[in-house]
């Protein structure tokens, strides 16, 4: 079993800045995974965005805390607490933090195949 909490030295040591948007951190990744791509934890402060990229890798963005208005391709949608968004390999995505508060995601990764 492996236990990683967001704010050990561990994990701490991983943060960056994501798309030019969410600070994010790596709690889980291929350096430990066999099946996933990883785990990671994105903070979006409020009116900040995530720009719009393309991943080799599906993703699920869970919304934890906050409301945004994720975008996936040609589709805009408002998401908000418990909210998870699939978003399939090679689809352009984007997501905006709509609040006044930060706006935190968890996102799990596929494989890069």
């Amino acid at each position: 079993m492996i236990v990683r909490n967001v704010n050990s030295e561990e994990v701490l040591a991983t943060t960056y800045l994501a798309h030019r948007g969410a600070v994010a951190r790596m709690i889980l990744d291929r350096r430990t995974l066999k099946d996933i791509g990883f785990l990671a934890l994105a903070i979006l402060e409020p009116e900040r965005s995530i720009e719009g990229h393309i991943d080799p890798m599906e993703e699920i963005y869970m919304i934890m805390e906050g409301t945004g208005e994720m975008t996936v391709d040609d589709e805009t949608r408002q998401v908000g607490p418990l909210d998870a968004v699939w978003i399939p390999t090679g689809s352009l995505h984007a997501l905006r933090n709509t609040s006044d508060s930060d706006l935190v995601v968890l996102v799990v990764a596929g494989p890069v195949d």
